[in-house]
């Protein structure tokens, strides 16, 4: 803690996923409590830490949504605007 503010530290790791297509019923859902979802990832629940975030393509997400199914999770991302995720 500095200044009474706490320092968080962001320590990024590699894990392999299949990208998705967003599906229509998950974008419009999203939508009506205020969250623009752009992309859709399965990686396996093994290696899902309750991540807040992710990067791909080098670009910052931000995970809204996951949808575990067994081995596979499923992560629902927008992009990641900094501040609170």
């Amino acid at each position: 803690i500095e200044h009474g503010e706490p320092i968080s530290k962001v320590e990024w790791r590699e894990v392999f996923a299949n990208k998705k297509s967003l599906r229509q019923s998950e974008f419009y859902q999203a939508a009506n409590i205020g969250f623009k979802p752009e992309l859709l990832f399965e990686v396996y629940s093994f290696e899902f830490n309750n991540d807040e975030k992710l990067r791909y393509n080098n670009k910052e997400y931000s995970i809204i949504r996951t949808y575990e199914k067994g081995e596979i999770t499923e992560l629902t991302v927008t992009s990641y605007t900094g501040g609170e995720v």
